[in-house]
């Protein structure tokens, strides 16, 4: 499955770092910027979560919410987070529902060896719950002040 700009994004239930099952609809009448990243604590996982930590005061302000997404169980997100002093919630996907709704579980190529994981996507999302944005592919330098930009434009 994939997603397109302008269409309702895929809501979905997911453990939080929060403590809590955290669901889309729970934003309803809300800006929120969805990032799928592949694996906590690697080098570019680190570099684009705390992009969003030191740029979230200013998505604050802009009343959007960051949520960031990976496979990774909530013991990993736990000390990600700690370790990183990340101030917005973490959710658990280990079966990729979420990544495969928003067609972001692919097969990914590295060093001749293919497996399935998750391509690294950024999702800005309105407050009428349409896909405002979407960023493929991410490349991390200056992806983070792109999302800012685009949720400030809304």
């Amino acid at each position: 499955m994939t997603t397109a700009v302008g269409q309702m994004a895929p809501d979905f239930t997911l453990a939080g770092s929060n403590g809590q099952d955290v669901a889309l609809r729970d934003y309803a009448g809300k800006k929120v910027v969805i990032y799928f990243y592949p694996q906590d604590n690697t080098p570019t996982c680190t570099t684009q979560a705390c992009d969003f930590r030191d740029y979230n005061g200013k998505f604050a302000q802009l009343g959007v919410e960051v949520l960031g997404i990976s496979p990774d169980p909530l013991t990993a997100h736990d000390k990600f987070i700690a370790k990183h002093e990340l101030p917005f919630v973490l959710l658990s996907d280990p079966a990729h529902e979420a990544a495969e709704a928003y067609g972001v579980w692919a097969l990914k190529k590295l060093y001749g060896r293919e497996y399935m994981g998750i391509v690294r996507s950024t999702f800005l999302i309105d407050e009428q719950g349409r896909i405002a944005r979407e960023w493929r592919n991410v490349r991390i330098k200056n992806h983070v002040q792109q999302v800012l930009e685009a949720a400030a434009a809304l």
